[in-house]
């Protein structure tokens, strides 16, 4: 694509201005109280995503002959969304090739918002492939979920309103699934002030940029899996690739367990609700991925359309994670009073037993023994290890 101007971002600001929400900046003390964290809550957003942004200046910007052919997109959800609102604002007839396996919230979602839906079997490259295959055969204005330049200007926008609404900022966090949105970002601040460090954030599940950028030209990657579905895509643009390898300092990867601890935090901290996508970047710093140790540090939490039943999953996950649930695994003599003596133990190292399992034909037991599973309710990791001691100090095998 031609170089991208900063006046572009500038131009997609004032598009926007009365379309997308201008997302509030708020402080995430317990984040990483070695650093001071805040939160760009996109996940706050039209259609609960910052991928508004990009598709509607997109779609703004097309010729009056390329609105008359309507428009097609591919996405894992999110883009979807900010399409159809685009294009049902300018009056645009809408077709967006989803996954099969998206979020029925999202795919609701896109129907609710004017579009006609085409479910695609695989991911997110799947359902990019079947778009190009329609596009070509009824004539449609393609919009490109990362690799745009009019996308990537109107993801910019956010760049714009860090700077302003955080003129002292010194680091910020981006997620990265195709990179549409960290190349936006990176290079609105970098242009403006060079100083501010840019860090992207992806799934191991999905690292496609990351392994770009280490080996210093576009790789694909033969599967993806992860929980934060919006960033799971095998290969970066052309564009994005050379963006993030100019303007981004450095690109890390987190796993889902500490994605789900992440979602897990931000509920209970902040009150928000993120999909996984969304949660990476506070995954990163909360983790220490990234080195921003006594930085005043932006992270861009992307988006909040995650689906009830996976949130639940999360949920648990993210408690396994932080230490607020743990199984234990105890062997014991098979005779009375043993379960109530562990019980004791436990109750006195405040501990909460959440259920009991119970079996005594176990292959690792004595003859005369059994095993019992204990799911409790901890507060932290340490608290499980003070439990663990107290358990062994009173005499009890614990086996995990």
């Amino acid at each position: 694509m031609e170089k991208l101007e900063i006046s572009e971002i500038f131009n997609a600001a004032a598009v926007l201005k009365n379309v997308a929400r201008k997302t509030a900046i708020i402080p995430a003390p317990k984040i990483n109280p070695e650093s001071e964290i805040f939160l760009k809550t996109e996940n706050l957003q039209l259609t609960g995503s910052f991928k508004l942004r990009g598709a509607y200046y997109k779609i703004s910007q097309l010729t009056d002959e390329e609105k008359s052919r309507g428009v097609i997109a591919c996405s894992a959800g999110n883009h979807a969304q900010g399409v159809a609102l685009g294009a049902t604002h300018n009056g645009i007839k809408s077709l967006i090739c989803l996954p099969a396996g998206a979020p029925i919230s999202k795919v609701e979602a896109t129907k609710g918002y004017g579009a006609e839906v085409c479910l695609v079997p695989g991911v997110y490259d799947d359902a990019y492939a079947k778009a190009l295959e329609l596009q070509k055969e009824f004539g449609y204005s393609f919009v490109h979920p990362f690799d745009d330049p009019k996308v990537i200007a109107g993801q910019g926008t956010i760049g714009l309103e860090i700077l302003e609404q955080m003129p002292d900022v010194q680091a910020v966090i981006v997620p990265i699934g195709g990179g549409g949105l960290i190349s936006g970002v990176a290079f609105a601040i970098k242009t403006l002030r060079p100083d501010v460090k840019v860090y992207g954030v992806q799934s191991m599940g999905a690292p496609s940029m990351a392994a770009s950028l280490k080996e210093g030209k576009l790789c694909h990657l033969n599967d993806v899996s992860t929980i934060a579905d919006g960033i799971a895509v095998k290969e970066p643009g052309v564009n994005t690739f050379e963006m993030c390898n100019e303007y981004v300092d450095e690109v890390v990867t987190v796993s889902d367990d500490e994605i789900a601890a992440a979602i897990l935090a931000l509920i209970e901290q902040q009150k928000l609700v993120a999909e996984g996508a969304g949660a990476v970047a506070v995954a990163a710093a909360m983790f220490n991925k990234v080195p921003v140790k006594g930085l005043k540090t932006v992270c861009l939490v992307s988006g909040g359309n995650i689906d009830v039943n996976t949130l639940s999953r999360v949920i648990t996950r993210g408690l396994n994670k932080s230490g607020r649930n743990y199984t234990f695994i105890i062997d014991l003599p098979d005779k009375p009073g043993q379960l109530s003596g562990v019980c004791s133990v436990i109750g006195a190292s405040g501990g909460n037993i959440l259920s009991v399992t119970h079996e005594r034909i176990n292959s690792s037991s004595a003859i005369n023994g059994c095993t019992i599973r204990l799911e409790l309710e901890t507060r932290d990791n340490n608290h499980i290890d003070e439990i663990r001691k107290a358990l062994g100090e009173a005499g009890y095998k614990v086996l995990n």
